[in-house]
């Protein structure tokens, strides 16, 4: 089982390890709930150590990029980030990701793009990049080992950063990047995160994280800053919406099935894996004809019951889907979840339209129990990114 530079330090302040991806990471440290809180009013600080750092450059970086994902690559601006998928033929999601165009060095001539992606999917990724690689002019340099990274979450996040010494007309604006220095370290600092709240994502060397780590939770002090864990990103998540890779996405759900058509370019002229599918999904290809399999939904349960992973849903006393992710949501104090219905199951009349719409009652099997639950709009919890 592997080990952020950050575990000693973590078991100092009683975090509670479990196995997560390969690799032993904390789940909590007071408790989740008190973690969750310190994220939603104050500041929290993940250690999200584990992800992946992978650069890509190279002449046919842009083409290659444009290759793999549904994006429209060929449009980010320098310094800005754009949230993609990695698709296979069918459609299906590989893995997800977030995409940074870096400032150029002085000696580079094309541009450079850093991904961040999920601990579990690195090695799939890089195969698959590749796979997908013959005849382009690029390099593929897994970054992953050298880097360590912190998520710093929170309304009081921007002046925490202050604080170490970057101003907040210097700070980079939501969903964009910067190299520059905190507390006179080297870093990257992102304005993102996966909680749904304002904050920073830190890519820093190895060798400084564990300096950089003390020194946030030193001057957060002023803040109600709280070390968080695993937990708490779990419920910040659910609130915000937001998927998790192997509960909510999989390599047999397209993008356009995953409620995340947002994030497919209608007009991208490249070919790229699983284009046709996920055209056809949109109903593009086939003139307003929808290729639909299943649909992303959201829910709030009305009886006392909260629903899990691969729980099943039911309506009208037919089984017509399961849940992806459920959990109890410290801000609403409701039971809420994500799941799929199946189109095969329930009528279709339109892409979104079915006969299961906001508002709708259905049933979740718990424990051979049926509890009443009403599908609601994403996210549960207003979302605090755009500053």
């Amino acid at each position: 089982m592997k080990k952020t530079l950050l575990y000693e330090q973590q078991l100092k302040l009683n975090a509670k390890m479990v196995p997560f991806a390969g690799w032993e990471m904390p789940v909590q440290y007071k408790g989740i709930l008190e973690e969750h809180k310190a994220v939603r009013e104050n500041v929290g600080l993940f250690d999200v150590s584990h992800m992946g750092e992978v650069l890509v450059s190279g002449k046919d970086s842009v083409r290659f990029l444009q290759k793999i994902c549904p994006q429209d690559i060929s449009k980010l601006e320098t310094g800005r980030a754009v949230y993609c998928q990695l698709t296979n033929e069918k459609g299906g999601i590989i893995d997800d990701f977030i995409t940074y165009r870096l400032e150029q060095e002085d000696k580079e001539k094309y541009p450079k793009y850093l991904l961040i992606m999920n601990a579990s999917r690195i090695d799939e990724d890089i195969n698959w990049f590749s796979r997908n690689a013959l005849n382009y002019d690029i390099v593929i340099d897994n970054q992953s080992h050298n880097y360590s990274m912190l998520a710093l979450q929170g309304p009081k996040a921007s002046a925490l950063i202050e604080k170490m010494g970057l101003k907040k007309e210097k700070q980079p604006k939501y969903f964009s990047i910067k190299k520059t220095h905190l507390d006179t370290v080297s870093l990257y600092i992102a304005r993102s995160g996966y909680t749904g709240e304002d904050g920073f994502e830190i890519i820093a060397g190895n060798q400084v994280i564990e300096f950089l780590w003390h020194e946030l939770l030193i001057n957060g002090k002023e803040f109600n800053i709280e070390p968080a864990g695993l937990g708490a990103r779990d419920t910040l998540r659910l609130e915000a919406g937001l998927h998790l890779w192997g509960n909510d996405l999989d390599e047999n759900t397209t993008p356009v099935e995953a409620g995340l058509s947002w994030s497919v370019a209608k007009d991208k002229k490249e070919r790229y894996n699983g284009k046709e599918v996920i055209l056809s999904q949109l109903g593009i290809k086939n003139k307003g004809l929808y290729d639909v399999k299943k649909q992303f939904i959201a829910f709030e349960m009305v009886d006392k019951a909260i629903a899990r992973h691969e729980y099943e849903i039911y309506f009208e006393d037919k089984k017509i889907g399961q849940v992806t992710s459920g959990t109890f949501s410290p801000t609403t104090g409701k039971n809420i979840g994500l799941g799929y219905i199946y189109y095969d199951k329930i009528a279709l009349t339109s892409l979104n339209n079915s006969n299961v719409t906001c508002g709708t009652i259905i049933q979740i099997m718990v424990r051979n129990k049926m509890y009443n639950a009403k599908v609601v709009k994403r996210p549960f919890v207003e979302k605090h990114t755009r500053i």
